[in-house]
């Protein structure tokens, strides 16, 4: 079982994946994104910064998992990974344009066909007005000049991809706005088992899923 979870930055991804690896009993996957030298003044600047911290997160997120994924696949029966590799090519389209554009899409393309493909990707989604509030929470010293503008466009972005399957990997979308998976194991609980029957893994409850 090989599950990738998605969302905008600040939705609880890298939480989330956390909390359910024992349950799980997987191995964890989770994107390096604080090593890009670019990302602090890509947040100040972006049209200037923007290819630069996209073709670093290219590269990055390729060769971890062009790497990782067979290793840990190989090491345990299931992984749980906090991004995908299809990510990267949506945070492009809002940051290039022309030429830039048109060049990484050619290095993406040629990449991708490389990566192997989740079992489930699960898509969490939030209200902008919320992802702006857990971002503020967590008060990652890059993210704190980030715009409201440009989470509103990322969450446009994701809805549009995430509304069907990418490369026939089935998407299963979980609206956080009303759940702290953090503080009420209930709703831990909820997810667990939505994934698990979308999986068709035993044992789920179904009382918890709806």
């Amino acid at each position: 079982m090989y599950v990738a979870i998605e969302g905008v930055i600040g939705v609880g991804k890298t939480t989330l994946a956390r909390l359910l690896q024992p349950a799980f009993q997987a191995e964890l996957l989770l994107e390096i994104f604080e090593e890009n030298p670019f990302l602090s003044d890509f947040y100040a600047d972006r049209a200037r910064y923007a290819f630069q911290t996209q073709i670093f997160f290219l590269l990055s997120r390729y060769h971890q998992q062009r790497r990782s994924v067979p290793e840990l696949l190989a090491r345990s029966k299931n992984l749980l990974s906090d991004y995908t590799f299809a990510k990267d090519a949506l945070f492009a389209r809002i940051n290039l344009q022309g030429d830039e554009l048109d060049m990484y899409d050619r290095v993406h393309e040629a990449l991708a066909e490389k990566i192997p493909h989740p079992d489930l990707l699960v898509y969490l989604r939030a209200d902008t007005d919320v992802l702006m509030q857990r971002i503020t929470l967590r008060d990652r010293p890059y993210e704190r000049n980030m715009e409201r503008a440009y989470i509103s466009e990322l969450n446009q972005t994701y809805d549009e991809f995430f509304a069907k399957p990418y490369n026939n990997t089935p998407v299963l979308t979980i609206d956080t706005n009303p759940l702290d998976f953090v503080r009420n194991p209930e709703h831990l609980n909820l997810i667990e088992n939505r994934i698990r029957d979308a999986l068709g893994m035993a044992p789920f409850q179904p009382g918890l899923l709806s």
